[in-house]
């Protein structure tokens, strides 16, 4: 396991701001017991220069404070321990936000452009209150009269207690109350809004504070808290630039989600990149319960700020200037992928509504088969129509899971029919680049872009989108590299600890 320490960055609003870790703050993954008890032994002998200041069990990690002159002696103390799987810093995470518009009109352009009204009536619902979409943000404003009836208890990991309420700055107009707005505001106050889904419940899980800003640690905190109680959905508009190594605790509370049954909906960010190219956490976690959404705008082009990428970004969703709630009864337009993101959770939660068995890659590709081809590099290159996946949904229209993917050359991937009858018959439509075999299991061979089709036993045949083999994506620091940020910190715990992977022999 990659041992990471250095300083970070993280996504702000449209541009890069640098920030690093919170000064000497360090997670600390411990394997065993025994890893536990170590940790806790060299904070006892070394009780001048570290302190744990916090444990969270479901990650089976610490959060420790090392002095900064004993720094490089205990980071390297720790990473020789083989009780130790991983150590990172306590890295901020921001949320993706943008400025409110002086405009405050309750034109929702967006909920048009993805059909959301004809989809509730195609449903006879607009989502069930058996269905929890927790949205882990900022906090929310939950008396607001248009998300009350939709709140339950939630939590406030920024403050430490049961009072997850949306805090204003000038940094911060209400991020989580806007999102919470776009999931599923009820649409029964007049001059209001109506959510994706405005018959789903809501729960408030704050980490960030009040200028938008939180901490790797009570994020992780928050994912956890949402899997014990009871939530299918999570709606993640927030994250950090950073290694996927130094990402590593919280791609494995994703991954603790993803176990649980829970869909995580996360953003793209907001600075214009390629995700394929550049590393964003939790977006780019592509685990199969992850959807990660890019931005579109009112004509269905791409905003200038929106992230994008074909192998990290799996659909687009309306973000640009969406009307929402905002704290104190108010309504205002915000645009990003935050803005996005909420719908598409939303969305996510009135599809469960109708089938509770489904799972986030089904649902995923169900989103991507069925959504309207726009010029927005993403997997399906689409961005998605809640009519055209309720509708498919429920008239039982086969679709392929994975609908598209990016799969390394001799990397496989198993595909499977929806809505058929067994036996199934796959076929490539470029041998050479991707094979199929007769169960479903198809093999990337050579860098290309390949389908894949399938029939059923009633002649039934659908088509998957593009599977690309081969193409980059983004991943961690090259192997073998000084995972510390700081060239002469790297050199003197090599000094100290020479056997350590990264240290030259």
């Amino acid at each position: 396991m990659t041992k990471v320490f250095s300083a970070v960055s993280a996504l702000v609003a449209i541009t890069m701001a640098s920030t690093g870790a919170f000064a000497g703050e360090f997670l600390v993954k411990y394997k065993n017991a025994e890893g536990l008890s170590s940790i806790l032994e060299s904070a006892r002998i070394r009780m001048n220069t570290m302190q744990v200041m916090d444990r969270h069990a479901p990650g089976q990690f610490v959060k420790v404070k090392i002095n900064k002159s004993a720094e490089v002696d205990t980071l390297a103390a720790l990473a020789a321990n083989p009780n130790i799987a991983w150590i990172t810093p306590n890295f901020k995470i921001e949320a993706f936000r943008t400025p409110v518009s002086a405009t405050a009109l309750r034109n929702q352009w967006s909920m048009a452009k993805v059909q959301a009204e004809k989809a509730w009536t195609r449903a006879s619902n607009k989502g069930k209150s058996s269905v929890i979409v927790a949205v882990i943000d900022t906090g929310i404003d939950y008396r607001h009269q248009s998300l009350a009836p939709n709140m339950l208890p939630g939590f406030d990991f920024a403050g430490n207690d049961n009072d997850p309420m949306d805090e204003t700055s000038s940094n911060n107009p209400g991020h989580g109350t806007h999102c919470a707005g776009a999931v599923g505001a009820t649409g029964l106050i007049n001059d209001g809004i109506v959510g994706m889904g405005p018959g789903l419940a809501m729960m408030p899980i704050r980490f960030l504070d009040k200028n938008g800003s939180g901490d790797l640690n009570n994020g992780i905190k928050a994912i956890d808290y949402a899997i014990e109680h009871g939530v299918s959905v999570i709606s993640a508009s927030w994250g950090a630039s950073v290694p996927r190594a130094q990402a590593q605790p919280l791609i494995e509370a994703v991954e603790r989600a993803d176990a649980k049954g829970l869909i995580f909906v996360a953003a793209a960010a907001n600075d214009g990149a390629n995700n394929d190219s550049k590393d964003v956490f939790p977006a780019n976690v592509n685990s199969e319960n992850m959807i990660s959404v890019a931005a579109s705008g009112e004509s269905d082009t791409k905003p200038q700020w929106s992230n994008y990428g074909k192998a990290m970004v799996h659909v687009a969703s309306p973000g640009e200037n969406i009307m929402s709630t905002l704290p104190g009864d108010k309504y205002g337009n915000l645009s990003g992928t935050s803005m996005a993101t909420p719908l598409v959770a939303g969305l996510v939660g009135f599809l469960k509504s109708q089938d509770m068995t489904l799972t986030g890659k089904q649902i995923r590709a169900l989103l991507q088969t069925t959504g309207v081809k726009v010029s927005i590099e993403t997997a399906c290159n689409c961005r998605v129509d809640a009519f055209n996946a309720v509708d498919a949904l429920l008239g039982k229209k086969p679709w392929l899971v994975p609908a598209a993917a990016t799969i390394a050359e001799q990397a496989t991937i198993n595909i499977a029919m929806m809505n058929g009858t067994g036996p199934f018959t796959y076929t490539s439509s470029n041998a050479a680049v991707l094979s199929v075999d007769k169960t479903g299991l198809a093999k990337g061979l050579t860098k290309g872009v390949a389908t894949v089709s399938a029939t059923d036993a009633n002649g039934v045949t659908v088509s998957s989108l593009d599977y690309n083999v081969g193409a980059t994506s983004s991943g961690g620091p090259a192997p073998g590299a000084c995972p510390i940020g700081d060239a002469a910190m790297c050199e003197s715990i090599c000094a100290i600890m020479p056997d350590l992977p990264f240290c030259s022999k």
